[in-house]
């Protein structure tokens, strides 16, 4: 009878872990023990048990290690709450000083950044903020680099979580319970839609992302604009853009299999 060795233990693992980022708590998931480095970064209210578990599930642990991120006042990184006047509003600019210091801190940089949604808009900022030795490959989805009109549209279109499905709402209950993700959803909608420079999120400086980058869009997304795959593909010189037909918003979600299969071609580049 022949016995097939089971998997170095290092690669198996998968940790749970907390560490300090420029004075707050920062909960993170990693997995893997590849030389390539990624960080998962969630969207609005996400974090790692919310937005990436087929990700860090699925991801190649011997190509990849990858970091999944709670951001500040999300998840498992409170107390304390999210404080949204940091920066004068700029939350996700917040947030992405605290990504790029947690991936050099845990000494894993240059890292790929993979963002979804407002992760999307963080993991642009965070090339900003870096440098090509630092941050060298985005993956951006669902994201945008100014809030429009449209958006905020969309946005006031789902503000009610009272016509969410169970199925939307249950994975952010499950985090915050359900009296909590109704204040911060509030909080959060508050805040994007009053987002500082007329919600110019970074839209003036995408011509500095000097790293390769994949857009993906899901053309049934109701969330987001239309228009902001188009803009961000025709803005950062060199991108790729992938449209998916028969996805939506959340489409690593609802296709892994395919998400990752994309994800992994083009970190193997």
């Amino acid at each position: 009878m022949l016995l097939q060795a089971a998997a170095p233990i290092a690669i198996q693992l998968r940790r749970h872990l907390t560490c300090t980022v420029l004075g707050r708590p920062i909960y993170y998931e990693q997995v893997g023990t590849g030389p390539r480095r990624v960080l998962l970064l969630p969207g609005a209210l996400g974090s790692c048990a919310t937005d990436f578990q087929p990700q860090l599930k699925g991801l190649n642990r011997e190509k990849y290690t990858v970091v999944c991120w709670d951001p500040p006042g999300y998840g498992h990184s409170r107390p304390p709450e999210r404080d949204w006047s940091e920066k004068g509003g700029e939350f996700l600019h917040s947030d992405a000083e605290h990504a790029l210091s947690l991936m050099k801190q845990l000494g894993l940089a240059p890292f790929a950044a993979v963002g979804w949604s407002d992760g999307g808009n963080t993991a642009m900022l965070t090339a900003l903020l870096g440098s090509p030795s630092t941050v060298d490959r985005l993956v951006l989805f669902g994201c945008n680099s100014y809030v429009s009109p449209e958006d905020v549209k969309r946005t006031e279109a789902i503000r009610d979580l009272s016509k969410w499905s169970d199925r939307m709402r249950g994975p952010f209950e499950a985090v915050y319970g359900p009296d909590r993700f109704r204040s911060l959803w509030e909080e959060w909608c508050k805040a994007y839609l009053g987002y500082p420079n007329g919600g110019d999120i970074c839209s003036q400086r995408l011509a500095e992302i000097r790293v390769p980058t994949l857009v993906v869009h899901g053309a049934g997304d109701p969330v987001v604009d239309p228009i902001h795959h188009k803009f961000l593909h025709s803005n950062i010189a060199g991108s790729r853009l992938v449209v998916w037909q028969d996805a939506k918003h959340n489409l690593h979600l609802r296709h892994p299999d395919r998400f990752n299969k994309l994800l992994e071609e083009f970190l193997d580049e």
